[in-house]
C-alpha cells in the first residue's frame, strides 16, 4: 500500500484531492463534535420510541408514554372552561344591557370582546373600529340602526342583509337603473344632498329638493337626518360610507351599493356575542 502523501507545510496527510495546486488535508473531526453527533443519534432513537413519531398508511406509532398534543390541548381547554364556568353562567343569564351596567361583568366582557373583535371584525372595520371605504366606522356617533348596546348586539347577532330571518334589511331603490328618475333629476337631487351637509345651494339643488321630498324623504326624513328604524343614513353630516363627492352620490342614487354584514349567530357563541357587543359599544361611538 502506497504511503499517504503529507502536506509539506502542516505535516498532515492529504486525501489525494487537488484543485489548482490546493491540496485537501485529511483532518479528523474534533472528538467533542463526534460525541455530540453520536448523542443526537441516541436521543433521536429514544425520542422515536417514547413519543408518537412514525406514520403508517392508516395510523402512526403512539409512543411508549402515549403522549398526544391534541389530548393535552383538550385538557387545557377543559380546565379553562371550568375556570370560566362561573362567569359564563352569569353572562348567559344577563342581558347585554345588564352586562354593560355591571362594572365587573363589563370589565370581563371588554377583555374577551377585544380579542373577538381583532379576530373576526377588524379585517373589515379596522383594528380600532375606524372603518374602511364601504365598511362603517364604529368609533363615531353615526349609526344606521342605532348605537345603544342592544341595537349593536342585534346587528352583530343577526347581521345586515345576511339572509338570516331576523337580519336587518334596507334597500335603496336603483333610481337610475330602473328609470325611476331621469339623469337630470338624479343630478339635481345629488346637488341637494350635497347642500344638506354644507355643500352650498344652487338652482339644481332647489330643483333637487322637490325630487328629494317626493322620492327620498320617506326613508331619509324631510330634513335628511335619516331613520334608524329603516337603516336610512343621515345625509346632513359629512360621514359617508362610500364617498361624499358628487359623482359617488350620483352613482349611489343610480345603482346603489348594498353591503352585507354576516350574521354572527352560530359563528360565535352567545357569550362571545355579548362580549364583542360591549366592546364595540366602548369604541367611542356607542350611544
Amino acid at each position: 500500500m502506497a504511503e499517504a502523501e503529507k502536506d509539506a507545510l502542516s505535516g498532515r496527510e492529504t486525501t489525494g484531492h487537488e484543485w489548482d495546486g490546493l491540496k485537501e488535508l485529511n483532518t479528523p473531526l474534533p472528538r467533542w463534535w463526534l460525541y455530540v453527533f453520536y448523542a443526537t443519534i441516541v436521543w433521536a432513537v429514544g425520542y422515536w420510541i417514547v413519543y408518537p413519531a412514525w406514520p403508517s398508511l392508516s395510523d402512526f406509532t403512539k409512543g411508549a408514554i402515549g403522549y398526544s398534543s391534541r389530548a393535552e390541548h383538550a385538557k387545557t381547554l377543559a380546565e379553562v372552561k371550568k375556570s370560566r364556568s362561573g362567569w359564563i353562567s352569569r353572562f348567559e343569564s344577563a342581558s347585554v344591557t345588564d352586562i354593560a351596567k355591571d362594572n365587573e361583568l363589563r370589565t370581563y366582557a371588554m377583555a374577551g370582546g377585544r380579542a373577538i373583535f381583532a379576530e373576526n371584525c377588524a379585517p373589515c372595520h379596522a383594528a380600532a373600529g375606524s372603518g374602511n371605504v364601504g365598511y362603517p366606522s364604529l368609533a363615531d356617533d353615526d349609526w344606521l340602526w342605532g348605537g345603544n348596546v342592544e341595537s349593536i348586539y342585534t346587528s352583530i347577532r343577526y347581521g345586515i342583509r345576511s339572509g338570516h330571518d331576523e337580519a336587518r334589511v334596507s334597500e335603496m331603490p336603483p333610481f337610475g337603473a330602473e328609470k325611476l328618475l331621469t339623469e337630470a333629476q338624479i343630478a339635481d337631487v345629488a346637488d341637494y344632498v350635497l347642500s344638506l351637509s354644507g355643500g352650498g345651494g344652487s338652482d339644481s339643488a332647489k330643483r333637487g329638493e322637490k325630487v328629494f321630498a317626493a322620492e327620498c324623504a320617506a326613508c331619509h326624513g324631510d330634513n335628511g337626518k335619516g331613520n334608524k328604524e329603516l337603516g336610512a343614513p343621515n345625509l346632513t353630516d359629512v360621514i359617508w360610507l362610500h364617498s361624499g363627492n358628487r359623482a359617488s352620490i350620483i352613482g349611489q342614487i343610480t345603482r346603489p351599493k348594498l353591503g352585507v354584514m354576516p350574521s354572527w349567530e352560530g359563528r360565535l357563541d352567545p357569550v362571545s356575542l355579548k362580549q364583542v357587543s360591549i366592546y364595540v359599544h366602548s369604541l367611542g361611538g356607542g350611544q
